[in-house]
């Protein structure tokens, strides 16, 4: 059976690939790879650069999630689709209000990604449960910086800690994913294909 895949799209948009070939995007916006017809959708926020729908082949049964029925009347909502289950989680920053945005916890093949979406250090994160993998953004300028990114890692209980969203305008930027120093640290840049173990 193939493996679970991480495509990551660059800037904050990646494409993870499950091993029964289902399809979920997260933020679009970036860099290529949306030929795969969509099987879910998941958008953190209403900003411009996370949610370019038009640039997804939609299916009849696609399912979108926005952060407007991920957080609804201050309470974070899951959604249980059969093959994925998804937790919606606190995200926010200066650029980015709690009431407006979210991150996702993603629960399938055995597997738990943490999506962080566009955010600083939260509270929250430390009591977030244990995850395979995170992807915090770390650009310093509408997020967080790769040093405070380097704190959150330390408070999530991630075997492997990825940083995207490294520059303004750029699809990713290495000298700066450098500078996150999480020992669970997993550099991947633009246009890279991780494989998702357990």
């Amino acid at each position: 059976m193939a493996a679970s895949k991480l495509y990551y799209q660059g800037h904050g948009s990646y494409r993870i690939t499950t091993e029964e070939g289902r399809v979920i995007y997260v933020d679009p916006y970036a860099g290529d790879g949306y030929d795969l017809p969509a099987d879910l959708v998941l958008v953190t926020h209403e900003h411009y650069d996370h949610n370019a729908l038009d640039k997804i082949s939609m299916q009849e049964h696609t399912q979108v999630i926005r952060s407007e029925q991920a957080l609804t009347q201050g309470t974070y909502q899951k959604f249980d689709l059969g093959w994925i289950q998804i937790q919606a989680v606190p995200a926010y920053n200066k650029n980015h209000s709690r009431e407006n945005c979210v991150g996702y916890l993603l629960y399938w093949d055995g597997l738990c990604l943490y999506a962080s979406g566009d955010t600083s250090e939260t509270e929250e994160m430390a009591e977030l449960p244990p995850m395979d993998y995170a992807l915090l953004p770390i650009d310093g300028v509408y997020n967080m910086n790769a040093e405070e990114a380097t704190r959150c890692a330390a408070k999530l209980s991630a075997r492997w800690v990825i940083p995207i969203h490294t520059k303004p305008g750029a699809l990713y930027d290495r000298a700066n994913a450098e500078r996150f120093q999480a020992p669970n640290r997993l550099l991947l840049a633009a246009g890279e294909t991780l494989e998702l173990k357990e």
